[in-house]
């Protein structure tokens, strides 16, 4: 429940199933609905900082236009008329797209993202771009230049990052569904933190054209949601192949195939990922466990050595690809340049100094000595055989395995302005960053609440293009709870 004053009570969250009912039974209008959750992102959203940028007038126009699609009696796409929100790193023509840094403040992009594309296609009403750590390097929401989104469950926690400000609109009931991107777990401990479901798609089921990288052969675009068949609409909505990204493959479509029937699947448990957990998780989990067998799974004990590999693995390369990737920002081609005389390489010293944040800088440095000459073997190269093995463990597991349970973070969500170290920080994505490292698909579910009320993840992991899999298990752990674990916070708006 909320913790303070800011955020007054009123309902819980709605689903995309909920709305679509009001919608297509004429008993809101999409204009009506744009409005009511546009002013409760007014009245709310200084509290809870899930956006960065509110979008009114393109939110009218959409809903609009899906008010007239409606009215026609068109079979309208399942997205049509749903307000939702875009991380701040997805790019939007016309429409302000800061990656959540000084450096993009008031960066405007002259190209949809494709996943906005998909979704506008469908008359989905953006209401605006959400709150992230600075180009997506964080685990807390902290580094945002603009200020850390707050979790809508206890306004005192971090939301968690990068997709924090997603999550906190998604469970704050300030969104119906909202899209972020995952780079080592920016969708699942988000969601995790605040009691909600996200997914983390297959690498390339999901277009990055558009997507301003981090690590590009790790960050994927994928949904928050309210439930996982609401997951699993918006999933359909955005996963077809587009040709400008060369990595884009598509996947098959999942919603009309989740039965929630998981009878005879094998579901692994790796002791690797429960070692040192807290007790509160540790017993969720337990009890995820034991509802999966009642439902008719069978649980396998499995090993996964090459978790200890995973966080260092992951760490240098991601930084060394994103030390490439922000070479671009350097006051000469777009974004912030500092003011003031000097030669060039003082502009861009310069710019890069005042522009980026402390974690930015701190990652490109390490990505740049990573790949320095002398150091290039000793750490990249090293890392890219430890990303075949990992790869390959998951390949082993999954040729014996239908899903892999893990906690979602070793963690819950943690007091804002808590100071960690940055090995401190890292550490709470120790669960998350073995999938991208593989390529693979997870999502997370709600699964239980620790001894403050706060919500434990639990992380269910496929092998590649095996989203109806996980899915279809996330579905028949929430039927058989009844959303039990989506508690919603009495914040958001009044349908």
């Amino acid at each position: 429940m909320l913790k303070s004053p800011d955020l007054p009570s009123r309902v819980k969250m709605t689903s995309i199933t909920e709305i679509r009912a009001l919608l297509d039974a004429r008993k809101i209008s999409a204009v009506e609905l744009a409005k009511i959750y546009l002013d409760a992102v007014k009245r709310e959203n200084p509290a809870l900082s899930a956006y960065i940028t509110v979008t009114e007038d393109a939110a009218l126009d959409a809903a609009r236009r899906a008010d007239e699609r409606i009215g026609a009696g068109e079979s309208v796409p399942p997205l049509c008329g749903m307000p939702f929100v875009l991380k701040d790193n997805i790019s939007t023509a016309g429409i302000r797209t800061t990656c959540g840094s000084k450096m993009l403040e008031n960066y405007v992009p002259f190209y949809d993202a494709a996943v906005w594309e998909a979704l506008r296609g469908q008359d989905a009403v953006m209401l605006g771009k959400g709150n992230m750590d600075e180009f997506a390097m964080g685990s807390t929401n902290e580094t945002s230049y603009f200020g850390g989104a707050k979790n809508p469950r206890d306004l005192a926690r971090v939301a968690g990052g990068s997709s924090g400000g997603v999550a906190a609109a998604v469970a704050g009931g300030l969104a119906s569904f909202g899209i972020g991107s995952d780079t080592g777990g920016s969708i699942r401990q988000p969601a995790s933190f605040c009691g909600v479901v996200g997914l983390k798609p297959t690498y390339g089921a999901v277009s990055r054209h558009g997507l301003i990288a981090y690590a590009s052969s790790l960050d994927q675009i994928g949904p928050i949601a309210v439930s996982v068949k609401d997951l699993a609409a918006v999933f359909d909505a955005i996963s077809a192949r587009d040709k400008r990204d060369m990595t884009s493959r598509g996947a098959e479509q999942v919603s009309d195939s989740l039965t929630g029937d998981i009878r005879g699947m094998k579901i692994g448990l790796a002791r690797e990922f429960y070692e040192g957990l807290p007790t509160d998780i540790a017993k969720a989990l337990e009890s995820a466990a034991k509802t999966y067998e009642k439902l008719g799974a069978e649980l396998v004990d499995v090993s996964f050595p090459a978790l200890r590999h995973a966080l260092p693995a992951y760490y240098i390369l991601a930084c060394a690809e994103a030390s490439s990737n922000l070479g671009r920002y350097d006051g000469l081609r777009y974004g912030r340049r500092a003011e003031g005389g000097g030669t060039l390489d003082e502009t861009i010293r310069r710019t890069r100094s005042e522009g980026f944040g402390r974690e930015v800088r701190r990652r490109i440095l390490l990505g740049t000595y990573v790949l320095s000459a002398g150091y290039y073997d000793a750490y990249y190269n090293r890392a890219q055989l430890l990303r075949r093995g990992i790869t390959n463990e998951f390949e082993r597991m999954f040729s014996e395995l239908d899903v892999l349970l893990t906690p979602t973070a070793p963690v819950t969500a943690l007091p804002f302005g808590a100071d960690l170290s940055p090995v401190e920080t890292y550490q709470t994505d120790i669960c998350t960053v073995p999938v991208n490292i593989a390529g693979a698909p997870a999502v997370s579910i709600p699964c239980g609440f620790d001894s403050d009320g706060l919500p434990i993840g639990a992380q269910l992991i496929g092998a590649k293009r095996g989203e109806k899999t996980i899915l279809s298990a996330a579905l028949a752990f929430e039927n058989e709870t009844g959303g039990a674990f989506i508690k919603a916070p009495t914040s958001g708006v009044k349908l």
